[in-house]
């Protein structure tokens, strides 16, 4: 991992998932400090600086893209754990999930997230997504400086 700070945390389990959001984002030119992390354990060692990312430089990513089914930790449980700690809460996090179960929406909004999105199974739609998610999070959207 370069020194840069990363722009985009995409916590995703699903290789074909990773692969799509990651063309889509290059394909419009957007993110292009992006990193992948395969599940809420792993997230979780990123964003706190712990375990395998031990020393890791702590800019907080501009923005966390979350899957909710994740193995070893849920994405909720990761959701929670962030928008608990005063330090991390401010980071947007957008919920990009293929649940569209209700109560997956509900809990998510009392967690703290910014945005909750169903994946689009067709490719151009789910590219048209990410454009867009990259487009307002990374570009538009101001956050506090810390």
């Amino acid at each position: 991992m370069s020194e840069e700070q990363v722009e985009l945390l995409l916590v995703e389990d699903n290789p074909y998932d990773v692969e799509l959001t990651l063309h889509a984002l290059s394909e419009h030119h957007i993110g292009n400090r992006v990193h992948v992390v395969r599940d809420g354990e792993e997230a979780l060692e990123f964003i706190l600086g712990t375990g395998a990312y031990e020393g890791r430089v702590k800019d907080n990513p501009k923005v966390i893209l979350l899957d909710l089914k994740l193995p070893k930790v849920d994405g909720m449980e990761v959701l929670r754990r962030i928008k608990a700690d005063p330090k991390l809460r401010d980071i947007p996090i957008v919920v990009l999930s293929s649940s569209r179960e209700e109560r997956d929406v509900v809990e998510s909004y009392q967690l703290g997230v910014n945005s909750y999105i169903v994946k689009p199974v067709d490719f151009a739609q789910f590219a048209e997504a990410i454009r867009q998610l990259g487009f307002y999070w990374l570009l538009l959207n101001e956050r506090p400086r810390e």
